[in-house]
C-alpha cells in the first residue's frame, strides 16, 4: 500500500503476478495472433516450407526433385512478375473461365441436341463417338474445341451438302468467335495487364525509394543541396534499419522496463499509429529559420 499525494488517502497497488501464470498473462495475445498470421501467409515461408517438405518426400521417389526446378522462377525477379502476373487479377480470371465454360456448355447442349451426328468419326472401321453423352460432348468441346484455332468446326465432319449446312455454318463460326476470339482473348489480356501493372508498380516503388525518404517522406532534391545529403541522411539520420529494431526492441522488453518515450511508441504501436515516424520533418528543417529551433526530432 503505498501513499497518495492526496492527504489521507491511499492508493492500493496490486503486486505483480510472478512464475507460470504470470508470464501467460503478460503475453500480447493479440500481436501473437498477428505473428503467427504473417508466418503463415507470407509467400517466403510458405516456399520454403513446401521446398523442405518435396525435399523429404523426394528420398523416397527421386521425380519429386523435379519440382525444385521450379526454383529458378523465384530467384529470377523477372520471372517471379510472371508467375505473379496470372494471380494478380486471380478473380476476375477465374470469373472469365467460369464464364467460358458455361459459354461452352450453351453450345454443347446445342450441339447434342442438333449436330450430334457431325461427331462421329471412323477411322480404321472403328466409329469414335464424341458426342454420345453430355459428359463427353462437354468434355469433347472443352478439350477439343478450345484448343483448335479454328474452334470446334477444325474438329468435326464437313457439313456441305448436309441439310443443316447452314446452321453448322452459324454454329461453327458464333463458337469460334465468342469462345476462341473473344473469351480466351480476354484470358489473355488479363494476364498481359496484370505483368505491365505489376512492372509498373515496382518502377513506382523504386523510383519513390530511390527519390525520398522512406521515414520522413521527404525528397531528394531537398537534401542534395549538400554534397551527398540524400545519401546521408538516408543512412544515418533517418535510416529505416533503426526504426525497425526500436520496434523489435519494444517487443522482445518487458512493458514495465519502458522508459516514458517507449512507452509512448508502443502505445502507438499497440493501437497501430504510426503517428511517432518524423513524416516531413528531420534535423534539417527543424534547424532551419523558423523551423522550430532546436526541437528534438520525433
Amino acid at each position: 500500500m503505498e501513499k497518495n499525494d492526496t492527504p489521507g488517502k491511499f492508493e492500493i497497488v496490486k503486486p505483480v503476478e510472478t512464475g507460470l501464470w504470470g508470464k501467460i498473462k503478460s503475453v500480447d495475445m493479440r500481436y501473437q495472433v498477428w505473428k503467427w498470421g504473417v508466418i503463415f501467409t507470407d509467400n517466403s515461408f510458405l516456399y520454403v516450407f513446401f521446398y523442405f517438405i518435396f525435399s523429404v518426400i523426394g528420398n523416397f521417389s527421386f521425380f519429386v526433385f523435379a519440382i525444385h526446378l521450379l526454383d529458378v522462377a523465384i530467384s529470377v525477379k523477372a520471372l517471379s512478375t510472371i508467375l505473379k502476373s496470372i494471380t494478380h487479377n486471380g478473380r476476375q480470371l477465374l470469373l472469365t473461365i467460369m464464364l467460358m465454360a458455361v459459354v461452352v456448355y450453351l453450345y454443347t447442349v446445342i450441339a447434342f441436341n442438333f449436330f450430334r451426328k457431325f461427331y462421329t468419326k471412323e477411322e480404321d472401321e472403328e466409329k469414335e463417338e464424341n458426342c454420345k453423352d453430355m459428359f463427353t460432348c462437354f468434355k469433347f468441346h472443352l478439350y477439343s474445341g478450345i484448343r483448335a484455332g479454328g474452334g470446334i468446326g477444325d474438329e468435326l465432319e464437313s457439313p456441305n451438302g448436309d441439310p443443316l449446312e447452314l446452321y453448322r455454318i452459324v454454329f461453327d463460326i458464333t463458337f469460334f468467335f465468342f469462345i476462341i476470339v473473344i473469351l480466351l482473348a480476354i484470358i489473355q489480356g488479363l494476364i498481359i495487364d496484370a505483368f505491365g501493372d505489376l512492372r509498373e508498380q515496382l518502377d513506382s516503388v523504386k523510383e519513390t525509394l530511390e527519390s525520398k525518404c522512406f521515414i520522413c517522406g521527404i525528397g531528394q532534391d531537398y537534401f542534395d543541396k549538400e554534397p551527398h545529403g540524400f545519401e546521408t541522411h538516408t543512412t544515418a539520420e533517418h535510416n529505416f534499419a533503426n526504426y525497425l529494431f526500436f520496434l523489435t526492441h519494444l517487443l522482445n522488453k518487458p512493458d514495465t522496463e519502458h522508459t516514458g518515450q517507449e512507452s509512448y511508441v508502443w502505445e502507438m504501436y499497440q493501437s497501430r499509429r504510426w503517428d511517432f515516424f518524423p513524416i516531413g520533418d528531420c534535423f534539417r528543417r527543424q534547424y532551419e529559420p523558423g523551423g522550430g529551433g532546436a526541437t528534438a526530432e520525433s
